[in-house]
């Protein structure tokens, strides 16, 4: 397996320095471009799921702190593969009845956090497919609840050509094993693949197996980045 990699910034672009790795892997020309999804393709955001619904100054501590009532740490659980039924029992125990409440409240109605896909991506994905890329998913998602996602927005289902998930898989971004997994089930070449992740140390994951792992900041960059690597797009 090819360990070349490019090294990108914070905000996901390709700096001055970064040209020599991209120039020594021309060669090889990249094939595949694998998406995370909340942050990349779809916007996740909590409060249209749970204002109006619950008290203004407990949804703005959620949502301010990720530590408060256990809220992301739960639902990190579901991502890696653990049931709801469990994780709310000790949400209940740990936290009381009502952060309970809300995070039943949230998976129930998950739909109502997934407001729109990204800007842009729909498009970039459209004109990759076109160009003859293959364009694929990998997210950390519970199994429960990932099928909203492709519920909702159809059109995205139809244009990646195979998604991993975390919770089906019960391996999650950034361990090297889900990579690996994606790259065996989608017969990729980690040196001819890029993945974009919002997450710095997802990207790290990516990288450290030899996938091109860039941050993603929105569609424009991801387009001058990708094109920077020879992409046609």
């Amino acid at each position: 397996m090819s360990h070349n990699t490019v090294d990108t910034h914070i905000d996901g672009t390709l700096g001055n320095n970064d040209v020599t790795a991209i120039t020594s892997n021309a060669d090889a020309g990249i094939h595949d471009i694998v998406f995370d999804f909340c942050g990349v393709l779809l916007e996740l955001n909590y409060r249209p799921c749970l204002e109006g619904r619950f008290p203004q100054d407990i949804v703005e501590s959620l949502c301010a702190d990720r530590g408060v009532y256990g809220f992301f740490e739960s639902e990190a659980r579901m991502d890696a593969g653990e049931d709801f039924a469990v994780v709310i029992k000790d949400v209940e125990r740990e936290y009381g009845d009502e952060a309970a409440t809300m995070f039943r409240y949230y998976i129930e109605h998950y739909a109502d956090a997934l407001p729109k896909m990204v800007d842009g991506m729909e498009e970039l994905l459209a004109d990759l497919r076109g160009a003859g890329y293959g364009v694929w998913g990998l997210t950390n998602w519970s199994a429960e609840t990932f099928h909203v996602a492709f519920e909702k927005f159809p059109r995205l289902e139809r244009l990646l050509q195979g998604t991993i998930v975390s919770g089906v898989e019960k391996m999650h971004k950034p361990n090297a094993d889900i990579f690996e997994l994606a790259l065996a089930r989608f017969g990729l070449d980690a040196g001819r693949t890029v993945f974009f992740d919002d997450t710095q140390r997802n990207v790290e994951g990516a990288s450290a197996v030899g996938i091109h792992g860039i941050r993603f900041t929105d569609a424009a960059a991801a387009r001058r980045d990708l094109r920077r690597l020879g992409v046609r797009v």
